[in-house]
């Protein structure tokens, strides 16, 4: 293989992508509270030579828990068992710049990346519900602004912590009795307007260096902690030419920060119902439609686009004056509102053509159509890869796996096997260089 090559992670949605996918049948309604239904996806992703398994995350509980599964079990813990289950497959985990401090966050993913031998990733979130608010001791989000500057800073001291030590300063040396050089172990004295941390950090430096820094925001705040600090961005993009605007957009952004512009990958959420025939993936779609309350789905699109689901008119478009929620939400907002203005849709027919879902591509159809989709996006550059999100789980992913992935080998888009062990081997990412090491050269 040559040139480019298609990147592509499993976002593991608890049972699935749809909200009904834990009625199906063969699926198991505790799998989002279960270890096993973890390391089984993984497992499979990893026979698939995907570069990543993805958790997002919530610290509340901000969805349905009536209709629906939760994202619930602490990322981290769960990828640490994926480490221990699996050899190649890339483990990215939320973690909100919000809830939690830098330094706990660099050793959290720093202590992972050493155990799993430099396979972690880390999604860099701002946290805007209001759930997670009141559980950390807020009455209302944080104002937008306000998180993304805190977020830029926050990624600041992170990267300081990890580069605090130098490659060479553990010296374990039995027979002198040197165990670390201090000298190149350095305090980063850390004092902005969020944070005030001192350092240095209390683990070697990461295998990787820095694990692979992720964001997903699409909001022009986002967009801007993306160009500075991200090496993979999530995308929520509905049409083919958002996508392209959107990828040269970051590209351009990583340029104004003196980095290369190609520096950032950008992974286009997608959304996949496979039948052996066009027939048998719309049977499907329809099933797990069905199986999905109106009253669910309609409050879930009235969370996203943050009004009133009383104010929806089911059988009328959307208003035309919908505003711009202030406090975040902004990529599914903008995504569903464009899928909705393109095709011209009804309410109802926003929420059929979501599949429960808040605004992320959904491709129905054959093996090959899923195949020829991902390659007219790839070839063009309107993404590098995609962050996939099958209907059921495992069984959507398994049919991904033995049914596209050789589809795309064949087509020499996609690997045949692992070429490397870490995360940022299996991207095609450099490991960042220590500034310590650059000052003394």
């Amino acid at each position: 293989m040559s040139g480019r090559e298609l990147h592509l992670n499993i976002n593991i949605l608890h049972s699935g992508f749809s909200p009904a996918a834990w009625r199906m049948e063969g699926s198991d309604p505790r799998a989002s509270f279960d270890i096993n239904h973890y390391i089984n996806v993984a497992t499979i992703a990893e026979r698939g030579t995907f570069d990543a398994v993805f958790l997002a995350d919530q610290a509340a509980i901000s969805d349905r828990v009536d209709f629906r599964p939760l994202t619930s079990l602490e990322p981290t813990i769960v990828l640490a068992v994926i480490a221990a289950n699996t050899e190649h497959i890339g483990l990215i985990a939320t973690a909100s710049t919000t809830y939690n401090e830098p330094y706990n966050i660099a050793r959290r993913f720093a202590t992972l990346d050493h155990a799993s031998g430099g396979r972690v990733g880390w999604n860099i979130v701002t946290s805007a519900d209001l759930s997670q608010s009141r559980n950390f001791g807020l009455e209302k989000p944080v104002a937008h602004s306000s998180r993304y500057e805190r977020a830029g800073e926050f990624a600041s001291v992170v990267k300081a912590l990890w580069d605090s030590w130098e490659e060479d300063a553990f010296i374990g040396d039995a027979a002198t009795g040197r165990f670390v050089d201090p000298a190149r172990v350095h305090a980063i004295a850390h004092r902005g307007k969020h944070f005030q941390v001192h350092g240095p950090h209390n683990i070697p430096r990461p295998p990787q260096g820095h694990p692979v820094l992720v964001q997903a925001g699409g909001s022009d705040d986002g967009r801007e902690l993306a160009g500075e600090h991200a090496e993979v961005v999530f995308s929520a993009s509905q049409s083919f030419e958002e996508a392209l605007h959107y990828a040269g957009d970051l590209r351009r952004r990583a340029a104004r920060f003196g980095r290369p512009a190609d520096s950032i990958l950008v992974l286009a959420g997608l959304a996949t119902i496979i039948g052996s025939t066009e027939t048998e993936a719309r049977r499907r779609q329809e099933e797990l439609r069905d199986l999905i309350p109106l009253e669910y789905s309609l409050s879930r699109l009235a969370g996203v686009l943050q009004l009133d689901a009383k104010s929806l008119d089911l059988d009328a478009p959307l208003p035309d004056d919908i505003p711009l929620p202030p406090d975040g939400g902004h990529t599914f907002f903008r995504a569903t509102l464009a899928l909705a203005k393109r095709e011209g849709l009804s309410v109802r027919g926003l929420i059929r053509a979501l599949n429960g879902g808040t605004g992320h591509r959904t491709i129905v159809g054959t093996p090959q159509d899923v195949a020829n989709d991902i390659e007219r996006w790839f070839v063009a550059g309107a993404a590098d890869g995609f962050n996939l999100m099958p209907d059921v789980l495992p069984h959507g992913l398994e049919v991904f796996v033995d049914e596209v992935v050789p589809i795309l080998r064949k087509r020499g888009l996609f690997r045949q096997a692992y070429r490397g062990r870490t995360l940022r081997e299996h991207l095609g990412l450099s490991r960042p260089a220590n500034p310590y090491a650059a000052a003394a050269e």
